[in-house]
């Protein structure tokens, strides 16, 4: 007997020694970062099974099969209807500046997106202002309106919004909503689903979280996209979720959410349309390729160079597209960049791009919040200061909320500016948008904004950082360690 559990021991450990094995090997052939290739690795030789599980279930870019499916065969349609923008006379490649000309060409390249001019945009800063500008022009729609938000929370202003939307699809208009199911939770289980679908709207739950498909698809994956597009002929995106801030995690202890949002008219608004299109196939199987934009050339009075370019990630997207512009607008930079995100855990190529243009005499500033409703990703950041310190980046804590506007200036000339934060899952995960602007007086608006949180922050210290506790940075180095994953 004593032999026979011997050999039951040896051949468990052999099993264990086996799954180990396959497991470090699949993470080893995904040909990742090294740096998220080594933190899986360590999790699951650290917590051998659970890190096992926690790798099937979160460590794969995994759509799920239909899902996945969808966005193989959409992806040439939708690239030959982004190819036949370069036929509208907005794309004018002839007119892009020079720090335009090779963001257009890498997207032009990478998937048939090129950027397009004759837009008129408006920076949009503060909740009351966004909000009542929705459901103005909700309420001036014509025959369509579709909403697509990572959250929407009920409460204040956003219940106007919805009672807006209730009544434009009375008086015969199409209303489209596709939300989060994970981000827009509280929604789901309220009294508004049932209202909204009432009236005719059709709302679409995307992502739908369920234990039964833990094993089917990723659950961390999630479509964080905000857009709005009403009647073809106006878009909002940004970094502000359908939530009134008075009412969102008002007990979280980090103040209110300080977002914007870009209102936008011209031919950026089909393409915005465009990519809600994508994502609404890619959840439901219906398409709806919304018309090429009907551009109209620049007149002589309009700014010789004003070009917006669309830059979509995700799941059936080309990879690491938004990583790739950010790299190249950091490295493009001349005199300053100007960075603000709520979640910055970077990727090693971006950490050496600030830090390479603080070392060149670039004037680099980032700004965050002074707290965080993610504690991981709060100490992970933390990580980051000392060699950013070190380079002569300028560090800013915010004290006026959780500031949550994710955008870039570059040389107060042209900007970023989108749902992108500068962390792992929305640069590789998740479903984003971001709009690169060569547009002097939008970008001088949006920066001027920017100082108005850097008025209202802290910068951090180089010398004082360098005396923080012995526990504060064991409490980094253990985070940074995640920081691939986080």
């Amino acid at each position: 007997m004593e032999q026979f559990y011997q050999i039951l021991t040896w051949i468990g450990i052999f099993a264990y020694w086996l799954l180990i094995a396959s497991v470090t090997v699949r993470v080893v052939f995904k040909r990742r970062a090294v740096g998220v290739s080594l933190a899986w690795m360590m999790i699951i030789y650290i917590v051998p099974i659970g890190g096992v599980i926690a790798y099937l279930l979160f460590g794969e870019l995994n759509l799920g099969k239909k899902r996945a499916e969808r966005a193989r065969e959409m992806f040439f349609p939708f690239q030959s209807w982004f190819q036949c923008l370069t036929d509208c006379p907005g794309h004018m490649p002839q007119k892009m500046s020079d720090v335009a000309k090779p963001i257009n060409d890498l997207c032009e390249n990478r998937f048939g997106l090129p950027g397009l001019v004759g837009n008129h945009l408006s920076l949009k800063s503060s909740t009351d202002e966004i909000l009542r500008s929705l459901i103005a022009d909700i309420n001036n729609a014509q025959h369509s309106i579709h909403l697509e938000f990572y959250i929407w929370y009920p409460g204040g202003l956003a219940d106007e919004v919805g009672v807006a939307l209730i009544k434009a699809a009375k008086r015969g208009i199409r209303v489209r909503i596709l939300l989060d199911s994970a981000g827009s939770m509280r929604f789901f289980r309220s009294h508004w689903p049932k209202l909204i679908r009432g009236a005719g709207i059709e709302l679409v739950e995307a992502l739908a979280v369920s234990p039964f498909r833990m094993f089917l698809r990723r659950l961390d994956l999630r479509q964080h996209r905000k857009i709005v597009v009403i009647d073809d002929n106006i878009a909002y995106t940004g970094s502000m979720n359908l939530v009134d801030p008075a009412f969102f995690k008002v007990d979280a202890g980090v103040g209110q959410w300080v977002d914007v949002m870009v209102r936008i008219s011209g031919p950026t608004v089909s393409v915005l349309n465009c990519i809600q299109a994508w994502d609404w196939e890619v959840e439901t199987g219906q398409r709806f390729l919304p018309p090429l934009p009907t551009c109209q050339i620049p007149t002589e009075d309009e700014p010789e160079y004003d070009t917006v370019q669309v830059i979509p990630s995700g799941p059936g997207m080309p990879d690491d597209i938004i990583h790739q512009v950010l790299l190249l607008s950091i490295y493009q930079a001349k005199k300053s960049i100007v960075i603000t995100t709520p979640y910055f855990v970077p990727s090693e190529h971006l950490l050496h791009a600030m830090k390479g243009a603080a070392e060149r005499n670039i004037d680099v500033h980032i700004v965050l919040p002074d707290k965080n409703d993610s504690t991981m990703v709060e100490w992970a950041s933390r990580s980051f200061f000392s060699d950013l310190l070190k380079s002569g980046v300028h560090i800013h804590r915010f004290h006026g909320g959780l500031l949550h506007t994710k955008s870039v200036v570059i040389d107060d000339t042209h900007c970023l500016i989108g749902t992108v934060n500068l962390d792992m899952r929305s640069l590789w995960l998740n479903f984003e948008v971001t709009m690169a602007v060569d547009n002097l007086e939008f970008t001088h608006k949006l920066s001027q904004l920017q100082q108005s949180y850097i008025a209202d922050s802290e910068p951090v210290d180089k010398e004082q950082w360098e005396k923080r506790s012995v526990r504060n940075k064991f409490g980094e180095r253990f985070f940074y360690m995640f920081s691939p994953l986080l």
